[in-house]
């Protein structure tokens, strides 16, 4: 069994931006530990002889035809836009001049 540090653990908090107290990281140490593990005892499982599988289910197209008909206009498309400017969105500037 492959234990992880509380300095990886530590690091992976940093990552996922979770505050985490000494003792939520010796908790999670433990945990993702024994799933790393168990993650690595399946890599070790012979599957050459499993054939590849698509799904557990038959898949069908479930999408409809792909037939031309007409488009919403500007007006329609921008019917319910809180600010529009023309045929186009108004939008907030959110970046700052340069």
């Amino acid at each position: 069994m492959s234990e992880l540090t509380t300095e990886q653990v530590a690091h992976v908090a940093k990552l996922a931006r979770l505050d985490l107290s000494q003792q939520e990281i010796e908790g999670f140490r433990k945990d993702l530990s024994s799933i790393v593990d168990y993650v690595e005892r399946l890599r070790q499982v012979d599957l050459s002889t499993v054939p590849a599988t698509l799904g557990v289910q038959p898949h069908t197209n479930v999408l409809r035809a792909d037939e031309a008909r007409p488009s919403l206009g500007p007006d329609g498309v921008l019917a319910n836009a809180p600010k529009r400017e023309q045929n186009a969105f108004q939008i907030p500037r959110i970046l700052e001049e340069a």
